[in-house]
């Protein structure tokens, strides 16, 4: 009966070890904010607020930014909101890809400080992008689904978070159904798992960053 006992109560303590390891999910965007500043995040982000009175010309080109949709004051605001909130609370980020129109370059610039990698896998998909990738049977808006995933899925280099700034039909592409009312700014953050894929940790609104910070 000893013996049992003492194996119920091993087996016990490697439940609980196993338990503290295990990876914890956040409850809330501090929690979140506070793990984030490790690194190994992927964040995937709408562009930001854009002019109303402005409409996309196709063909598109994305070259001629007199063609595009751009950011509204209160989007470039709003983005740069984000990077100070981001800054201030030591979140840190590393490698940033855009789609390549305007709207979403700038973006991620006003975000990160610095210059991103601008792609065609994260031009709009809703913009001919999609098309343009399909071969003979369609199928561009699956593959433009499938590489933001691939994205998302890849872990950052270490100590740092990826920012990935890209479109609603994207996202919808590749993510589902449940992110078609995503908003402008509106970030999805992501958790690679080291094996491809990744867990859809948070939905973050714009002033939810600010809101994780502490009063002062």
């Amino acid at each position: 009966m000893k013996a049992i006992a003492h194996w119920i109560s091993a087996a016990f303590a490697l439940l609980a070890l196993a338990a503290t390891s295990a990876y914890a999910q956040p409850t809330d965007i501090k929690a979140l904010a506070e793990m984030m500043k490790q690194g190994g995040y992927v964040i995937v982000l709408r562009h930001g607020a854009t002019d109303p009175k402005q409409s996309d010309v196709y063909p598109l080109d994305t070259k001629d930014m007199s063609k595009q949709r751009q950011l509204s004051d209160e989007g470039r605001k709003a983005a740069e909101q984000i990077g100070a909130s981001l800054s201030k609370l030591g979140i840190p980020i590393g490698d940033v890809y855009t789609s390549r129109l305007n709207r979403a370059v700038e973006t991620g610039r006003l975000i990160s400080g610095k210059n991103g990698n601008a792609v065609d896998r994260l031009t709009d998909s809703g913009a001919g992008s999609a098309s343009a990738m399909a071969g003979p049977n369609g199928g561009g808006n699956k593959m433009l689904g499938e590489a933001l995933r691939k994205m998302a899925g890849t872990p950052p280099r270490a100590g740092t978070n990826t920012l990935l700034v890209t479109h609603k039909t994207n996202i919808t592409d590749a993510f589902g159904a449940d992110l078609s009312n995503v908003a402008e700014g509106e970030a999805i953050v992501f958790k690679p798992n080291g094996s491809g894929n990744a867990a859809q940790i948070m939905r973050v609104k714009v002033s939810d960053w600010s809101s994780a910070l502490p009063p002062r």
